[in-house]
């Protein structure tokens, strides 16, 4: 049967995902590959979610590669970074996705929880970038595209670090964004609201219909919504916008 012909025309085009095992890195690393992208799916210790999503894109005839690395650790990252470029070759789309948290009261936060989500969920950024941006230099439409969050533009309570680390990939974007147009390599971030993913879901029930209650649209987003504006970030289409931040969020914050 012949394969539908993306929107989005990706064929050719190679990516790194991060955090792609679950949740939203998933649904991108899948939905970049519907729209005829190749895929490297990183990941940090979900093994069999990677797998499933190699397996996955790879059944629906697209080329796949599988990476496991601490994004924190900017050695590791270079490892990663020879491993794919000996395996799968130079990369096109970089999706920093991968992030943690490490919720609680910041008269109760330690110094090692503030320093593990920040390492992770920023630091991590800035190491996949600095490792592939020769990379994406050398792309002739080169794409760096962070996952931030909702909570990184409202804030919200018990998440000091969590809002402190997705703020700062805000900055970042904007900042690298300025840099990059020279090279034709365009920046952009996604903030993401309440999606149903596992950090949501784990949420108490009763918290959960708080949320709710202040979200227009009167659910929880789904990864597919965030997952299809990265595939239009990644796009040719989108080669006019660079240093944005695009929330999705149901008009949890307008």
């Amino acid at each position: 049967m012949k394969k539908e012909k993306s929107s989005f025309e990706l064929q050719g085009r190679r990516a790194l995902v991060t955090g792609a095992s679950r949740g939203i890195g998933k649904a991108i690393a899948l939905t970049l590959a519907s729209h005829g992208a190749d895929v490297v799916v990183n990941y940090h210790s979900g093994a069999e979610g990677a797998c499933d999503t190699a397996m996955t894109m790879e059944k629906e005839g697209e080329e796949s590669w599988i990476y496991p690395a601490d994004i924190s650790d900017f050695d590791d990252v270079m490892k990663m970074r020879d491993s794919v470029m000996e395996n799968f070759g130079r990369i096109d789309i970089l999706v920093n996705n991968a992030g943690m948290n490490i919720d609680t009261f910041f008269t109760k936060m330690t110094p090692e929880q503030w320093d593990r989500v920040l390492s992770v969920n920023l630091d991590g950024v800035f190491n996949c970038t600095k490792v592939f941006i020769d990379d994406l230099k050398e792309s002739d439409q080169g794409r760096v595209i962070n996952i931030s969050s909702v909570v990184g533009v409202t804030g919200n309570m018990g998440q000091v670090n969590y809002a402190a680390s997705k703020a700062g990939i805000i900055g970042f974007t904007k900042a690298l964004a300025r840099e990059m147009v020279r090279y034709n390599v365009t920046v952009n971030a996604v903030a993401p609201g309440f999606i149903g993913t596992d950090m949501v879901q784990n949420i108490p029930e009763v918290v959960q219909e708080k949320i709710l209650k202040t979200i227009p649209m009167g659910r929880f987003g789904e990864p597919e919504e965030i997952a299809e504006v990265v595939a239009f970030l990644a796009s040719r289409r989108a080669s006019y916008i660079t240093g944005t931040v695009i929330n999705v969020n149901g008009g949890y914050h307008i």
